[in-house]
């Protein structure tokens, strides 16, 4: 295969215009409680000519009230709320400064993704054949190329290894070989960001990512056996999970409910171990980790599911390179990329965003794709648009990230863009819909604001951060950016200003 093309389907002349949701927020700061106050979208903007209100002397009233109750500084906070249809800025304030935007960066990768390669983009992977196939059994090795495909799921797997046997394929007596360069192998350790190696947001780009290196896993109590029973799905073959979980009297507690997962060495990540106390009064407990290397996670999976509806594998897996100038014997795609965003900004999936940002640079500069392409890919599009983030860095496309800049006014030119974009419906939908689904199921649900706001959070230590699309009372439709960076922005506070800013924006 050549490479991976964008592509660009005819665009419509037409200005689509976006459906725009309707919020209700009474005035006042009311905080929704259950433990967690509620993060949302605080900033409208819109830019226009490119020219923006200067900024507004001092913030709403409500959103000073709580910084002050919490002594957290203003100096910290940046916000831009501008009316979309229109040139008019209700409100800028310190929308100037470079700050850490968490995973709401993902808005300008996602909304550059659905530019330069357009809503149909899809991702390829290929599947060679290496030795003679006869009878249903390949005398050789099975070879595998990935192209990026961010969502290469189990049951997209599965999907694929059926296609195969339907070619004729059952038993391999040699390696599944695997063929990953299409991305660079420029990562080293998962636990890099804070040291968590089996979590699932570390996860690093891979060219050949199954299921986004990630396993569900499900704890329950047995009782009739006095012990606990763990459920892992997908569960690689070649993982060795030790359980050393005590079953004990009581409810559940405690962090994680008492369950701590560890690896027993830090890179290859083979052998993981369960320990701690399950209270016999848990009726269920999940939660999602990683495990193995990419590769390694690919072939466990690869050759349970192969061995369970296929056929056989016989060999091991190995690194290597799939034939050039050659056919390949089987070739699927990945859903569109229209569809592919939805995962990343609504549920704000790390690792997909990561291979957005790799697939820019690999489609602008040819493979193997590295950060640095596709920083330099960003850049070249946003300077064809005509916009200069000079303080703009982009380190992964993800937000996990200390180093990520930008300022608030230029991630509210963003959305005002998109927002004129043909391809806004799109862009806009795969935000989460306050109450209903993604990141902001549990908040803002069941009142006014539910399902009125298409909003994008993010949020790391000391950092707090959201922006998207609010629409007033007035009828005027916002477009929202809210960066707050200060020692405790996460702990609740930033949440809560955030709250105050949203319902301040809504009686406008």
């Amino acid at each position: 295969m050549a490479g991976v093309k964008a592509q660009h389907p005819g665009r419509p002349h037409s200005f689509l215009r976006v459906r725009k949701t309707c919020i209700s927020i009474p005035a006042g700061v009311r905080v929704v409680t259950q433990g967690i106050v509620k993060r949302f979208i605080v900033i409208c903007l819109l830019w226009s000519a490119g020219v923006l209100a200067a900024d507004a002397p001092r913030l709403p009233d409500s959103v000073r009230a709580v910084l002050k109750q919490n002594s957290a500084p203003e100096s910290g906070v940046s916000i831009v709320v501008q009316e979309v249809e229109s040139d008019k800025s209700l409100l800028r304030f310190n929308a100037d400064r470079s700050r850490n935007p968490a995973s709401t960066i993902k808005l300008l990768t996602t909304w550059l993704a659905l530019e330069e390669l357009g809503p149909a983009f899809k991702w390829p992977t290929e599947a060679y054949l290496a030795g003679e196939l006869k009878g249903g059994t390949l005398d050789g090795d099975l070879i595998l190329k990935g192209y990026g495909d961010p969502y290469l799921i189990t049951e997209r797997l599965w999907a694929f290894q059926r296609q195969l046997k339907q070619r004729g394929l059952q038993h391999v007596t040699g390696d599944l070989v695997i063929d990953s360069s299409y991305f660079a192998d420029e990562y080293g350790d998962t636990g890099e960001f804070d040291g968590e190696n089996l979590r699932s947001y570390n996860v690093v780009p891979n060219a050949f990512l199954v299921n986004f290196q990630a396993m569900h896993m499900v704890y329950e109590p047995d009782l009739a056996n006095n012990r606990v029973k763990v459920l892992i799905d997908p569960l690689p073959i070649n993982l060795n999970v030790e359980n050393r979980l005590k079953l004990v009297n009581g409810i559940c507690g405690g962090y994680q409910n008492g369950i701590t997962v560890a690896a027993t060495e830090a890179i290859k990540r083979d052998r993981i171990v369960l320990t701690g106390k399950f209270g016999r009064g848990c009726e269920q407990y999940e939660m999602t980790r990683s495990a193995l290397t990419a590769p390694s996670f690919a072939y466990g999976v690869f050759k349970a599911l192969w061995e369970e509806s296929v056929g056989t594998l016989v060999g091991g897996w190995r690194k290597g390179a799939a034939p050039v100038d050659t056919e390949p014997f089987f070739r699927i795609e990945s859903p569109p990329l229209a569809d592919v965003i939805e995962y990343v900004n609504k549920f704000s999936n790390n690792v997909m965003a990561r291979h957005l940002l790799l697939t820019l640079g690999a489609v602008a500069h040819e493979a193997p794709a590295t950060r640095d392409k596709g920083r330099q890919a960003i850049q070249e599009s946003l300077q064809r648009r005509g916009l200069n983030f000079g303080e703009l860095y982009v380190d992964n496309g993800a937000g996990l990230s200390r180093k990520t800049r930008i300022k608030a006014t230029d991630l509210a030119k963003v959305l005002i863009l998109a927002a004129e974009s043909p391809w806004a419906p799109e862009y806009i939908s795969s935000f989460s819909l306050s109450g209903l689904d993604g990141t902001m199921k549990k908040r803002f649900a069941e009142e006014e604001l539910t399902g009125q706001m298409h909003l994008k959070t993010g949020r790391l230590r000391d950092v707090f951060a959201t922006a998207g699309y609010v629409h007033a009372r007035s009828g005027k439709n916002y477009a929202v950016v809210i960066l707050q960076n200060f020692r405790g922005a996460d702990d609740g506070t930033g949440e809560v200003a955030q709250i105050a800013l949203l319902r301040w924006v809504y009686e406008q």
